[in-house]
């Protein structure tokens, strides 16, 4: 028997895109059996957002690890049966379909309770299941706008959004502690308890600095580009040689060690314009000419060097080719093989370690590569499968 901590579990799926499928390939990382249900004409729809990998969806490959994949028509009566008995064996349903989807099909957790009081019903929306938004769409540039957060990301000139599906991570990060809560709560008092997450209030909750600065501050954060809205100086510097560095001042002494080991420029310790963090915050346009000039004497690697000797907090901007071959993840074995249908890829390990225990990095499935077994181990017949696939049912 494994000893993956979630070994004696079963988690059913009706997920796409991101969100739900990043909370369940974090159970199927510690052991869950994780069956997802799939549309059987084109499946997850992630599926085809790219054919960067191997011919697969970038999106797909990551999300999907570790998992079995069933297709079923849901519209059909047929099709709902087989759900339901997949359920009558399952610890945890977890969804994400369009609004009112899942409760339509009697999927809801208060339908649920009823036919299946034991499973862990968790739903993952764009603004609630209730509420004035409750049937509106939501997709993750959507809800970065709605949240403030491309209010606050980007230049002074320009809102630029994230470079990732951050609502979406967001949601499905909150979905996973919200289903281990549950499991631990139904281990302990024998209560299943839904889980609830929205895309909106989880980015709402991320952006919890940026709301309070404003609501407290009386301004919102200024749009800063790569330097920290509210910390300076925290951000990259322009280096002689035309690298860039990025330096973060946490604190008063780290301030004065720049000053003084650093940029050589003492005098600016004691300067009233830069005394404190709010000071240099507001007064960014007048200190940031002087960093660089100071730093131009300096190549990349030299200032870099230079920071280290101080005990200055610092980093190089990366490219995604540098990130692949960082040597914090080379270093530290952080990369497994896992197998596609395309070929094999390069993954990481979960982030979170468990001591003595490796997470599981098992094949991405190909869609429906699981349904003749998963239905077979419902008790039907080759036969029956095979009907049930001649009327697409499966």
């Amino acid at each position: 028997m494994s000893d993956l901590p979630l070994a004696d579990i079963t988690v059913v799926s009706l997920e796409q895109a991101v969100a739900a499928p990043y909370a369940t390939r974090q159970l199927a990382d510690l052991g869950a059996r994780v069956i997802k249900v799939e549309r059987p004409d084109a499946g997850d729809f992630a599926r085809g957002y790219d054919t960067t990998v191997h011919g697969q969806s970038s999106y797909f490959v990551w999300l999907n690890r570790s998992k079995e994949s069933i297709t079923l028509d849901l519209k059909a009566p047929e099709g709902r049966e087989l759900l339901q008995e997949l359920l009558s064996g399952a610890d945890v349903f977890v969804q994400n379909l369009g609004p009112g989807a899942a409760s339509r099909m009697g999927l809801g957790p208060d339908h649920l309770a009823v036919s299946h009081p034991s499973l862990i019903v968790c739903d993952i929306s764009g603004y609630g299941a209730d509420g004035p938004w409750s049937d509106r769409k939501a997709y993750d540039l959507l809800v970065q706008a709605e949240a403030g957060l491309l209010s606050v990301t980007g230049s002074p000139e320009a809102v630029a959004k994230a470079g990732i599906s951050v609502a979406d991570i967001a949601a499905g990060s909150f979905a996973f502690s919200g289903i281990m809560t549950a499991l631990y709560t139904r281990a302990t008092t024998g209560k299943a308890r839904p889980v609830a997450v929205s895309l909106f209030e989880a980015l709402t909750e991320w952006m919890g600095a940026p709301a309070y600065y404003t609501r407290y501050g009386g301004s919102s954060p200024k749009r800063t580009g790569a330097s920290h809205a509210t910390i300076a100086p925290y951000g990259p510097v322009a280096t002689g040689d035309g690298g860039s560095v990025l330096l973060a001042i946490q604190n008063q002494r780290e301030w004065s060690r720049l000053c003084v080991t650093v940029l050589h420029r003492p005098d600016l310790v004691d300067d009233a314009r830069f005394a404190t963090n709010p000071d240099r915050v507001a007064h960014r346009d007048e200190l940031e000419p002087i960093i660089t000039e100071a730093v131009k004497e300096f190549t990349a690697d030299e200032l870099a060097s230079a920071l280290d000797e101080a005990s200055i907090a610092n980093a190089r901007m990366n490219s995604m080719d540098q990130l692949w071959e960082h040597p914090v993840l080379t270093g530290c074995d952080r990369w497994r093989d896992v197998v596609t249908p395309g070929g094999a890829i390069a993954a990481l390990l979960p982030p979170a370690s468990l001591g003595g225990i490796e997470a599981r990095m098992g094949p991405v499935p190909g869609l429906g590569e699981q349904t003749d077994s998963i239905v077979a181990g419902l008790g039907r017949s080759s036969q029956e499968i095979a009907r049930l696939r001649a009327a697409s049912i499966i």
